[in-house]
């Protein structure tokens, strides 16, 4: 599916307008899902108005992706944010209808990286302030654990990572301290979250942390689709590498997400 895209400004937006830049299949469905997409960039990227290769992904399967500019409001800095995030999450819950998707399109959260753990903080605030609003999560190999104590995320000294989530860690957190909405991992409650599509891969350094958040969701009754992907299919790309004009993770997360969107659709037990 060929996927299109335009930039826009959510003028409507509680906290303020927020810029974003809205991908869509030339040929979604009636009814599309609306998927909410957070960047990565280690709490560090100011970049605006760039690609989002996971957002085309996204896209691909028939969603309309409002890939949001969280930083130029937040600083990259926890509460704000969670704030300018779940500000922007309700605004599409409320305003489905006005421009993107309609009232039936189901509503979902996204992010890479470090904006896979604020897509998990959105997660776990819409659970307790906006219940049944978001349909699901989709993680992407999220940056969750500030301690970086894994044994996969010690190899990502190799490719010059661990220095940078260090550092991107130690801002992110300086506005506020560690709450649970902004290490999801340390959250001892996780029941009741919406249900979500996770990714790593093999040689992911945040493969271990990754498994490990999947499998507390599970134990918490959580609906979970966890894909470990290949060694080898380019999946370090998302972290600034270069693996070819088309790396085989983005076909992965398209057709997984194109079953989870099914799956959450005829599976109402799973919300």
């Amino acid at each position: 599916m060929t996927v299109e895209w335009k930039d826009m400004m959510l003028d409507k937006v509680a906290i303020g307008p927020v810029s974003a830049r809205i991908y869509q299949g030339a040929d979604y469905g009636k009814g599309p899902p609306i998927v909410l997409y957070l960047h990565g960039g280690a709490f560090q990227d100011q970049e605006t108005n760039v690609d989002r290769p996971v957002a085309i992904s996204l896209a691909k399967a028939g969603a309309i992706v409002a890939a949001v500019d969280y930083s130029s409001l937040s600083g990259n800095l926890f509460p704000k944010v969670l704030e300018v995030s779940f500000s922007v999450f309700t605004y599409l819950a409320n305003k489905r209808a006005a421009g993107l998707g309609d009232r039936k399109s189901l509503l979902f959260v996204a992010g890479e990286e470090a904006g896979g753990n604020v897509a998990a903080g959105v997660a776990l605030k819409a659970r307790d302030q906006l219940p049944d609003a978001l349909d699901g999560q989709v993680l992407i190999s999220p940056l969750l654990d500030p301690f970086m104590g894994t044994s996969s995320i010690r190899k990502a000294e190799a490719i010059g990572m661990r220095q940078r989530w260090t550092e991107g860690w130690s801002h992110y957190l300086s506005g506020g301290g560690c709450h649970p909405y902004a290490a999801p991992c340390l959250c001892s409650r996780l029941s009741g979250v919406a249900p979500a599509l996770i990714f790593t891969a093999e040689d992911d350094p945040l493969h271990d942390e990754t498994i490990g958040y999947g499998a507390r969701l599970k134990k918490a009754g959580v609906g979970v689709r966890q894909h470990v992907l290949p060694a080898g299919t380019g999946w370090p790309s998302i972290y600034g590498g270069k693996s070819g004009e088309t790396p085989d993770w983005q076909e992965h997360v398209s057709r997984h997400f194109g079953s989870f969107l099914q799956d959450v659709s005829v599976q109402p037990q799973l919300h």
